[in-house]
C-alpha cells in the first residue's frame, strides 16, 4: 500500500508539472511582449496617445530603414532617409509600399529600433506596424509614422553618446487569402 501511495503522488506530480509547462508555453509570448514593451528590450518602441509636452535640448539624427521579405513582391521605402530632431518634439514621416504583383496581397510590417536600448524612449503615436495592409495589383500606398523621442533619453548614461537612432521596418506577406469578387 505504501508503494501505491508514492506512485500516485509521483503520477500526480508529473501531471501537474506537464500542465504547468503547457500553461507556461502559452503565457510566454504575451509575457515576453509585455516585457519588451515595458523595457524597450530588443528595440521595441513605446506607444503614446498624445505628443510629448516636454522638449529637451539634445538633437538626434533619426534614420529610417525599409525592408521587404524576399517572398513578398512589394517595393517598400522610407520617403525620407533621415531627419534631425530635438528630443520631445513630435515628428511625422512617411513610408510607401507598392504591390508589384498582378494579384492583391496583404502584408504586415514589424519594426525595431537600434540601438535597442533607445526603444524605451522611442514613442510612436501613429504607425502602420502590425496592421494588415491590403495592396491591390500595382497599387501604391503612403503610410505615416508620427513619433517623438522621450526627453528622458538625455538622463540615460548608457545612451549619452548616442547621436543616431534607426527605425527599421520589414514587411512580410500575412498569408491570409483574399476573396476577389
Amino acid at each position: 500500500m505504501h508503494n501505491k501511495t508514492n506512485s500516485s503522488k509521483v503520477v500526480w506530480s508529473l501531471m501537474l508539472l506537464v500542465l504547468g509547462m503547457v500553461m507556461l508555453t502559452f503565457a510566454s509570448v504575451p509575457l515576453y511582449n509585455l516585457f519588451c514593451k515595458v523595457t524597450g528590450y530588443g528595440g521595441t518602441t513605446q506607444f503614446a496617445s498624445v505628443a510629448s509636452s516636454k522638449i529637451g535640448s539634445k538633437i538626434l539624427k533619426i534614420r529610417f530603414d525599409a525592408n521587404v521579405d524576399s517572398k513578398l513582391p512589394w517595393q517598400f521605402k522610407a520617403e525620407q532617409e533621415e531627419v534631425e530632431i530635438r528630443v520631445g518634439e513630435n515628428n511625422l514621416i512617411f513610408y510607401s509600399a507598392e504591390n508589384n504583383a498582378n494579384i492583391p496581397i496583404i502584408g504586415t510590417a514589424v519594426y525595431n529600433v537600434t540601438p535597442h536600448r533607445a526603444g524605451r524612449y522611442f514613442n510612436k503615436i501613429q504607425c502602420f506596424c502590425f496592421t494588415e495592409q491590403l495592396l491591390k495589383p500595382k497599387q501604391k500606398m503612403v503610410m505615416p509614422v508620427s513619433f517623438f523621442i522621450d526627453s528622458e533619453i538625455e538622463n540615460d548614461p548608457e545612451l549619452k553618446d548616442v547621436d543616431t537612432i534607426t527605425l527599421s521596418y520589414t514587411f512580410y506577406e500575412s498569408g491570409e487569402k483574399i476573396n476577389e469578387q
